[in-house]
């Protein structure tokens, strides 16, 4: 096994505890932290996991706003559109915020056509060269039934590894060698980082501690509200009564509605419910928190006002979060486009850095479709926008302009023939 397959391979095994934890935060599954074992006694195993799921809510504010609408400089939209890429772009989107990274391979299927494959990051792995920071080496490893699978991609050959077990660690074998013509390696990552040199980072890393501590609350309150938002009865001057082994027991079981007694000393009353708002003061204050550093305005988290907002409110109430949007797509935008130089290269043969492409996105931001149509069109009318300008302002994408142009090609011929036919008719 060569030496960089061994480095791969290890920083594959290496995130295996972080990417786990991750998962668990997304699907809502984290660990009631903070919690004290009186409480969770107190818990049993009536309310399972408890828990608001913020997290997975900030991955999803922002992935649904991150759209690709095509590509300028290449015409690559039909490839991207046969490997389902309008419908598995999003996945990557939210896999690299979710975990830090995402991974995207191409290369040729056996018609030599471009295949565009989405991958994860548990299964995929990059060595970067320092000096220029493009990927030098990357490997992709899975397991099936009975072997473990390894290929290790290079910008002059692809290697395929095979290994007995599924939890290989070593041992693997040569079992193909390919020639790899487009002389880079053909592994793109989609890097969650505002920053050059650092690693990719979860869009949730800053939120798991208010996570624990918003689900500890919630714990709390529902502790609350079974022990203590109910009120107690009380009695006094009343005979306790001994169960079969001979412990003292309540004389008046929860479920009883009335209680006697042949005492006339005896005396009944009840204790005041608990008061609860303390904690939704305290959630409130660590929902704000976790708003702050993620970005989602109010509505997003189920504080609502009595009057519904304006579409400009919304859109002011979203400022934060469309500007993190529009950053994401200026991330990743490095990225698709390098999937667009794969593309040409493997269909054409050209060196795919002499590819000049340019991504476009849809508007992140909340629109008011009348007021946006309205807009496009006053612009369209003075001449400052072109048909197809306008049509992707609408946020269509390059296949339905397409459909909207050959559709109105059509309705203009027909237009055309009735008047011809009209003429002749006179």
């Amino acid at each position: 096994m060569s030496d960089i397959l061994t480095t791969l391979i290890q920083r594959l095994d290496e995130n295996t505890g972080k990417f786990s934890r991750l998962d668990r935060y997304y699907t809502g599954q984290p660990p009631l932290a903070f919690l004290a074992p009186e409480a969770k006694e107190a818990l049993g195993n009536r309310f399972g996991v408890l828990g608001s799921n913020l997290c997975r809510l900030a991955v999803t504010a922002l992935s649904e706003r991150l759209r690709v609408t095509g590509f300028t400089g290449a015409d690559v939209w039909a490839d991207w559109i046969r490997n389902d890429l309008d419908q598995l772009a999003p996945v990557a989107h939210r896999e690299a915020l979710t975990l830090g990274s995402a991974f995207v391979i191409v290369w040729a299927d056996e018609q030599g056509r471009p295949t565009i494959t989405v991958e994860d990051a548990r299964q995929v792995a990059v060595i970067r060269d320092p000096a220029s920071r493009e990927i030098v080496a990357g490997v992709k490893r899975w397991t099936d039934a009975t072997h473990t699978h390894a290929v290790l991609y290079g910008p002059d050959t692809i290697v395929r590894y095979r290994a007995q077990g599924t939890d290989a660690a070593s041992g693997y074998a040569v079992m193909e060698t390919l020639e790899n013509p487009l002389g880079v390696v053909p592994v793109v990552e989609l890097v969650n980082t505002d920053r050059l040199n650092a690693p990719g980072m979860s869009e949730m890393r800053d939120l798991l501690p208010l996570q624990d501590s918003l689900n500890k609350l919630l714990a709390d309150l529902m502790v609350g509200s079974e022990y203590y938002a109910r009120p107690r009865r009380w009695a006094t001057g009343v005979e306790l009564v001994e169960d079969e082994d001979g412990e003292v027991a309540n004389p008046f079981p929860e479920n009883n509605r009335m209680m006697i007694s042949e005492d006339p000393a005896s005396k009944f009353g009840s204790l005041p419910a608990a008061d609860l708002s303390a904690y939704d003061a305290a959630i409130k204050v660590v929902v704000q928190q976790m708003q702050a550093l993620s970005g989602l305005p109010d509505h997003y988290v189920g504080i609502s006002a009595s009057q519904p907002p304006s579409a400009d409110a919304l859109r002011a109430a979203e400022a934060s979060l469309t500007a993190r949007a529009e950053q994401r797509q200026q991330i990743f935008g490095r990225a698709w486009e390098q999937v667009a130089r794969l593309v040409v290269a493997v269909r054409t043969g050209v060196d795919p850095s002499t590819v000049d492409v340019r991504i476009t996105w849809a508007d992140p931001a909340t629109r008011s479709i009348a007021q946006e149509a309205d807009a496009v069109v006053k612009l369209y009318t003075a001449g400052l926008l072109p048909a197809t300008y306008a049509l992707k302002r609408l946020g269509y994408g390059d296949d339905e302009i397409a459909e909207i142009r050959a559709a109105s090609r059509t309705e203009a011929v027909d237009r055309a023939a009735a008047g011809l036919v009209g003429q002749v008719a006179a």
